[in-house]
């Protein structure tokens, strides 16, 4: 899937990669395979044009796209020092990391803001990073940094059990939900797991929040002009065991659509 090199990021220009780096064809849920630990991190060729988005919505929008929960302040603040450490480990990645900031891939430096974990984070990578923490017999979200939503909001999800989380998803039965339940119970420090969606869109815009109270409308993917895509990775934190969420995410024009409209 190829297309034109992504555009500014001014006015209603849309910010899209040139690709989706791997195969989209679909899976069973929960459509899970193993990762390579540092795997769950991408740069990628939009990479300048997000963190420009996401730096603007931290600061015009942070009650909308982050949230943690006082109990989860060690998780994050050791899936900060976490990030921190693979960004030292891997300068291909394009990071320079120093004692108190991170330059990253496109010059910008960011200061490590320890007060503020999910703050810094946001500012620091593409990718939305949700913490999970096991509560009774199911894991709740306590802990996230979501700019990027793909028709759902943080204030409708946070606190609430892994079933409640993905109650809209019609796949998403009793069975389906015991099985994602125990991926979230195995999941093993240093072997992360990832999955992926693939949906059509009719709006390239990343921050798409919608409540449960109103469905998105049916896009046909023939002829959807945007095509979307979430890398999904979970990973355990070695300290406070805590499950990392981490999403990537992918907005490529659809050559299908393209071609039909010549």
């Amino acid at each position: 899937m190829i297309d034109d090199p992504p555009s500014r990021s001014t006015g209603q220009v849309p910010v899209l990669q040139r690709q989706i780096p791997y195969d989209v064809t679909p899976r069973p849920m929960p459509g899970v395979s193993p990762l390579p630990p540092d795997d769950w991190l991408v740069v990628d060729d939009a990479f300048a044009l997000q963190m420009e988005q996401r730096v603007q919505l931290l600061s015009n929008k942070r009650a909308d796209v982050l949230a943690l929960d006082a109990h989860a302040t060690a998780a994050a603040d050791e899936l900060l020092d976490l990030t921190v450490d693979l960004l030292r480990r891997l300068p291909e990645r394009g990071y320079v990391v120093d004692a108190d900031r991170v330059r990253r891939p496109d010059g910008i430096a960011i200061r490590l803001d320890r007060a503020d974990p999910l703050g810094t984070l946001g500012r620091l990578v593409q990718e939305d990073l949700c913490i999970l923490q096991k509560r009774g017999s199911e894991h709740r979200l306590t802990g996230a940094i979501l700019c990027f939503p793909a028709s759902w909001r943080l204030d409708e999800k946070f606190m609430r059990p892994l079933s409640d989380i993905h109650r809209p998803v019609p796949s998403y039965d009793t069975p389906i939900a015991a099985r994602v339940q125990r991926l979230f119970d195995g999941v093993q420090v240093g072997r992360p797991m990832w999955r992926f969606n693939f949906l059509p869109y009719a709006d390239a815009s990343l921050h798409q929040p919608r409540s449960v109270q109103s469905s998105r409308a049916q896009v046909d993917a023939a002829t959807a002009p945007y095509l979307r895509s979430e890398k999904q990775s979970i990973l355990r934190l070695p300290r406070t065991k805590a499950v990392i969420f981490s999403i990537h995410t992918f907005v490529i024009q659809n050559p299908g659509a393209a071609v039909l409209a010549d």
